[in-house]
């Protein structure tokens, strides 16, 4: 069966369904908002449902804190740095708002710590998501009714090595179906690096080590433009945005570069980024029957950058090393699926399929260097059909989740117009998963799940093209990089106020990077992906539980993994703790302190250094009525976090010791006038291949 006959079949009988439960009598809008009001209960803030883990918010002491990622900071395995989130454990997360996924972290700034109803994190996502999805973040915020304007400003000025500012402007307008939304953001950033790189080998029967310093500084400017409507009557909606996204940024390394014990070369690096792009969204949802509900999503994003790097080496007679790239991407994509009870159970059955377009020009300019690094011209396309269907059931106390993701992927490589037979391919996947949970009572329950996931790497990882670095080092990709195939066990429990996460995966063709000599005329090093196996073992145990008004969240936790790569292991296990701690004080006062440390470690083909303690902690007060919320924080207040790492690969140690630009104080500012939630509910049709690109 091709792609077009599967298609249409399916659209065929998503179109039998829709006109058979459109004679179904439809309940009133009364009745459909009423479902949305909140009753507080008297229930823990965290508890563990199946394998997802349900915090409810209002009345909690989390609902005063700010934003949204002030909320998701302090919930259990779940952590926040520089505003980006990430899930303990897990790599590849998705966050969905409101039913549709996030496109970029600005829209958790956006929400305010007041209106967030329900956060969910499904540890265990099913065939509905993409197969290299690890864990699915649901966000829920409070519906308001309230006709007319709403506004929420919020400023942040936040000072480490250098100082950096951001400002968040949300309008909106609601009149009876009707709500229009108009987000901007400026964020000016600017960080601060230092560090050092020492690779140790053999090179000629000669023990040598190359070396560099790096003092890198990262001067930031994006803005980002947003506008779009929503509209809901009855059980339909509808809704639509556009989003401009530009992109300026200077990147500066002021260090030297040596060989063995001859003298540092200082060398600078100067790299210019100019960058745009343009996205349109649009969804439908309706609900027929009280039971049967369609969602459709239609996604087209074009993106294009440009950049420059010029090398120098200013008290030396070495030419300079200078290269250009151009960059153009285009994505369309839709996504399709219909909700229904079927046999005592709930049924999704959906489609998912995208087009990616990616063009790389790229331009060594220096004549010497492009002996082993030739300007080149890459261009990929891919298309991708996916179908999926899971289905879930109650049996007394026993719950049955079940699910098959079948996905079609055609993949084209070229380089300078000529296809690469041995990197382009055509694959068919079917990835099952299944669950199985047992509730012995409200205080206990437990969970044990398979999944079996196909991960395709980033784009960024599948180039051709190799970047200089300095005389003696390369970087690069790798175009022959093939798909990892993983297998994963995971094992859910709860007792009371404790909480245990396992994990035990087993992951064919997953990628690390190593590095290894490079063949050419001089001593050359490449840093590269490369195709390796490895099996993972990760136990996590939670503890929380109110204690007056203060909140307390410990996590325990241990990674272990079993890699064997050129007669090396890389099986040093990593122990890991997080101490997350909320104060609500009376007067609107909210008090945070975190800490958390590991051990040294593997993972991958990287050792990691030990933190042994980081502490991070805010003061949050409100004003006027909660209108005004005021945050000062703090960040790694000790300079104790550690970031260093060693790599043994192919006869190549290498010692990186880097200090990040970590520690320092924000002030926050939130105001709010008849504050609301950002409309759209459109869900992205294809985010796996957005993260790609």
């Amino acid at each position: 069966m091709n792609t077009k006959t599967f298609i249409t079949g399916l659209t065929i009988l998503f179109a039998f369904i829709t006109a058979k439960a459109q004679h179904q009598a439809v309940p009133d809008s009364l009745t459909h908002e009423l479902q949305e009001i909140i009753v507080t209960a008297k229930q823990p803030a965290t508890k563990l449902v199946g394998s997802t883990l349900v915090s409810t918010i209002p009345g909690s002491k989390l609902a005063t804190l700010g934003n949204a990622l002030d909320v998701l900071a302090q919930l259990p395995m779940i952590k926040v740095q520089d505003d980006a989130v990430c899930v303990i454990g897990k790599n590849n997360l998705e966050i969905y708002i409101n039913g549709r996924e996030m496109r970029d972290e600005q829209e958790l700034r956006q929400i305010l710590s007041s209106n967030l109803k329900k956060v969910e994190l499904l540890m265990a996502p099913g065939a509905a998501y993409a197969s290299t999805t690890d864990a699915v973040l649901k966000i829920t915020t409070r519906r308001n009714f309230i006709d007319g304007l709403s506004a929420t400003n919020q400023l942040r000025v936040q000072r480490r090595r250098k100082w950096s500012v951001m400002d968040d402007l949300d309008l909106s307008y609601r009149a009876a179906n009707w709500d229009l939304f108009v987000n901007s953001s400026v964020n000016y950033n600017n960080s601060l690096a230092k560090g050092s790189t020492t690779n140790a080998l053999t090179y000629e029967g000669t023990k040598t080590v190359v070396g560099s310093s790096q003092n890198n500084s990262y001067p930031t400017a994006t803005g980002v433009v947003k506008a779009g409507f929503n509209y809901a009557k009855g059980t339909q909606s509808a809704g639509a945005y556009y989003r401009y996204n530009p992109e300026h940024g200077d990147f500066k390394n002021s260090g030297t570069e040596w060989i063995d014990n001859n003298p540092a070369l200082r060398r600078d690096i100067d790299k210019h980024i100019r960058a745009h792009s343009h996205l349109a969204s649009v969804y439908y949802e309706n609900t027929f029957a009280n039971k049967y509900r369609i969602h459709f999503d239609g996604d087209f994003r074009i993106s294009e950058g440009n950049s420059s790097v010029a090398t120098t080496y200013p008290e030396s007679a070495d030419p300079d090393v200078n290269s250009t790239d151009k960059r153009k991407s285009s994505l369309w994509a839709a996504k399709l699926y219909l909700d229904y009870p079927i046999w005592n159970g709930n049924f999704t059955i959906g489609t998912q399929d995208s087009y990616t377009h990616t063009r790389l020009d790229y331009h060594m300019l220096n004549n010497l260097i492009g002996e082993y690094i030739p300007s080149s011209l890459t261009d990929t396309k891919q298309t991708s059909a996916a179908l999926f269907a899971s289905w879930s059931r109650m049996f007394g106390k026993f719950s049955l989740s079940a699910g098959a993701r079948y996905e079609y992927v055609d993949y084209d490589f070229k380089t300078d117009g000529k296809r690469d037979k041995d990197v382009s391919r055509r694959d068919h996947m079917l990835t099952p998963d299944i669950s199985l949970g047992y509730t012995f009572n409200n205080d206990a329950q437990i969970s044990l799940s398979y999944k079996m996931s196909t991960v395709k790497p980033p784009y960024s990882r599948l180039t051709g093209s190799l970047n200089y670095v300095g005389q003696h080092e390369i970087e690069g990709g790798n175009p022959s990089l093939r798909d990892e195939r993983m297998h994963d066990i995971r094992l859910f429990g709860m007792w009371k106020d404790f909480i245990l996460q396992g994990d035990l995966t087993r992951s064919l063709d997953t990628y690390a990077y190593i590095k290894e000599l490079y063949p050419a005329n001089s001593l050359q090093l490449l840093m590269h992906p490369v195709n390796i196996d490895v099996t993972a073992l990760s136990l996590y145990l939670v503890w929380s539980k109110p204690v007056g008004c203060w909140t307390p969240n410990v996590t325990a936790g241990l990674y272990r993994q079993w890699l064997t790569l050129d007669n090396t292991s890389h099986n040093k296990p990593i122990f890991s703790y997080y101490f997350d701690n909320t104060f609500s004080l009376p007067h609107g006062w909210s008090i945070t302190a975190n800490m958390n440390g590991q051990t040294e470690g593997d993972m991958h083909t990287n050792r990691f250094g030990a933190t042994w303690m980081s502490i991070d902690a805010s003061v949050v007060k409100t004003f006027l009525n909660r209108s005004l919320t005021v945050r000062l924080s703090a960040t790694d207040i000790f300079n104790t976090a550690n970031n260093d790492w060693t790599m043994n690969t192919c006869g190549v140690f290498v010692d990186k010791k880097q200090s990040y630009d970590r520690r320092g104080i924000a002030l926050s500012l939130i105001y709010r006038f008849q504050p609301r939630k950002s409309a759209y509910k459109g869900v992205p049709a294809s985010e796996a291949e957005l993260k790609r690109l």
